[in-house]
């Protein structure tokens, strides 16, 4: 009897030795690989932030590779020799003959100290026919294609294709920052009659225009316009574009610049020690601002607030017709 009571306890205990096994195994099976991806797809700094508006959105950013190969000889190309480039972009609609791109083309060989700023400016072009008029004028292009949006043709205002083209814009900013390079980024339908870098502040990682600019540089209720930034290459800014551009999935119906506007706030952006700056609307002007432009400063004047090719062309026409009353006149 005491041998049969002594297998039995034997046998039992085996028994529960094996249940245990099967249960730890089945919790490395479920729990380990629950918190490596955890760990891939959610970054330390979206990770248990409260006061963070992004928790639940990985960083995500687009790597077309086999571009980033090119983009580093046409960045050397067009470097002003600090490592700091001027970037446009350019779609199919724009490079019409008397479009946005002859117009803006034309501030610079007739604005003050600016025509050699041609000579560092790349052309983000979306769509064959963009591409071809850059290479026609031997420009620095690269040739920015994404699979499965279709950036060449004039999109209009906050659409779906106008989204693309914002966010896949602001995408390949991240990976020029991640280069190395600062850049100028201006919108095609802004016209250049100064050069702008002597008004760039000397402390400052992102320094963004404005459509309303209320006095004070550093005031985070300015109402930002980002059609043109100046941006430098370090840690922070490139956090802050994975930031930013994570941030999309958030707000899907909005473009960057009401993103920029409803993150800029942020406690992680404080935290990553981002020095935000915007800049002067007297230097820096725009349809939005209601202030009067001041011709003895002007630097570049943005048709914003102004929807639609034709009224942007009308503006732009207009725009470089005062212009040149104005230099006519023996101003400077």
């Amino acid at each position: 009897m005491a041998l049969s009571d002594s297998a039995t306890n034997s046998r039992e205990m085996r028994s529960r030795a094996v249940r245990r096994l099967a249960m730890i195994l089945v919790l490395v099976a479920v729990v380990v690989p629950g918190a490596l991806l955890y760990g891939i797809l959610i970054p330390s700094y979206l990770r248990g932030r409260d006061s963070s508006p992004i928790l639940d959105v990985a960083v995500e950013t687009v790597e077309p590779a086999d571009q980033l190969a090119s983009s580093e000889m046409i960045l050397r190309a067009a470097d002003m020799g600090n490592k700091t480039v001027i970037m446009t972009t350019l779609n199919d609609a724009w490079t019409e003959p008397g479009s946005v791109l002859d117009l803006f083309l034309e501030s610079f060989r007739i604005g003050n100290g600016t025509s050699q700023l041609l000579n560092h400016l790349v052309f983000i072009t979306m769509g064959q026919k963009a591409h071809e008029r850059c290479t026609s004028m031997r420009g620095h292009c690269f040739d920015l294609n994404t699979k499965g949006a279709n950036l060449s043709e004039q999109k209009d205002y906050n659409t779906p294709g106008y989204l693309d083209i914002m966010w896949q814009r602001l995408d390949f900013q991240r990976q020029v920052l991640e280069k190395g390079y600062d850049f100028i980024f201006t919108d095609t339908d802004i016209l250049w009659f100064r050069n702008p870098l002597p008004h760039f502040y000397p402390q400052g990682d992102f320094q963004v225009s404005c459509d309303r600019f209320f006095g004070n540089a550093t005031d985070l209720e300015n109402w930002p316009s980002n059609g043109f930034n100046y941006v430098r290459s370090n840690n922070r800014t490139i956090s802050f574009f994975k930031y930013w551009y994570s941030a999309r999935t958030k707000y899907p119906q909005d473009h960057d610049q009401a993103v920029f506007n409803y993150i800029k706030h942020d406690a992680y952006l404080r935290e990553l020690g981002l020095t935000i700056r915007f800049l002067d609307s007297k230097y820096f002007h725009g349809l939005c601002e209601i202030r009067s432009r001041d011709w003895d400063a002007v630097c570049t004047m943005h048709a914003n607030c102004r929807i639609g090719l034709s009224s942007k062309l009308s503006e732009l026409r207009g725009m470089l017709e005062e212009w040149k009353k104005y230099i006519s006149g023996n101003h400077s």
